[in-house]
């Protein structure tokens, strides 16, 4: 059926139902049953997955949208985050956040910067939460560690952080040393997301200078699974990335 034909079948706008579709709308169950109606299918959870759709997500009292970054990850079981800037934000220490969000030109009010540390504290709990755990795998440029350890007052205090978290069993530490040479991982950041209904399509994520974009295209997210695979290959060992952390703190 059409998105015409559907259009017209459940008295909706064609502008309304390709928001459907493409999943910039929520449907509410009044709509849900006509669908299951008009398309003669019947799917049995369906009315108690748009019931718990249209619940608002604890990230809503902070005043974010819905279907943004925060929005999917608290959907996702397991994060495969390639870091070549900076270290993940699963990852930062609060001073080590706080000079993130401060080197954007686009300075945040103090409202503001309060606001988003205090957001990324919550997504980083679920690291250590006992239902629902989410799974990251840090693949961090040792650029990056070399870096973190110079800035003043807070370096030190973030690659100690870092090597505490690398205990958690939720978190695995992946490093790409620098004596490896030019790597596929330096042309950007960029974020796996993978969820706990395997039928779920995985999600690419990848932040711009002035914006971000999420990838579901199986033949895209494909290629950048089997990207960020062959930069694990090329990457140290957890054990062995922690250990060259913990060199770098030495000096």
């Amino acid at each position: 059926m059409s998105i015409d034909e559907a259009a017209l079948a459940l008295d909706k706008k064609r502008t309304s139902m390709y928001r459907v579709e493409a999943g910039e709308s929520r449907v509410d169950v009044h709509l849900a049953r006509s669908m299951m109606d008009v398309y003669d299918i019947y799917a049995p959870t369906l009315l108690e997955d748009v019931r718990y759709a249209l619940q608002p997500g604890w990230w809503t009292t902070f005043g974010l949208k819905e279907l943004g970054y925060v929005d999917v990850e608290t959907e996702a079981a397991v994060v495969r985050d390639a870091a070549i800037a900076h270290l993940p934000g699963l990852l930062q220490s609060r001073p080590y956040m706080l000079a993130v969000f401060d080197a954007d030109p686009l300075r945040r009010s103090r409202s503001e910067l309060a606001t988003q540390v205090e957001i990324r504290q919550v997504r980083q709990s679920r690291l250590m939460a006992e239902e629902f755990p989410l799974q990251l795998v840090a693949l961090i440029d040792e650029s990056v560690l070399r870096r973190t350890v110079q800035l003043p007052d807070l370096g030190i205090e973030q690659l100690d952080h870092l090597v505490i978290m690398s205990d958690l069993p939720t978190v695995t530490l992946r490093v790409l040393p620098t004596d490896g040479g030019l790597h596929a991982g330096m042309v950007g950041a960029f974020t796996l997301l993978e969820f706990p209904d395997p039928e779920d399509q995985e999600i690419l994520y990848v932040e711009y200078p002035t914006g971000s974009i999420h990838i579901e295209d199986e033949a895209e997210v494909s290629r950048a699974k089997a990207l960020y695979n062959s930069l694990c290959d090329k990457a140290l060992s957890h054990g062995e990335s922690v250990a060259l952390i913990e060199r770098v703190l030495r000096g």
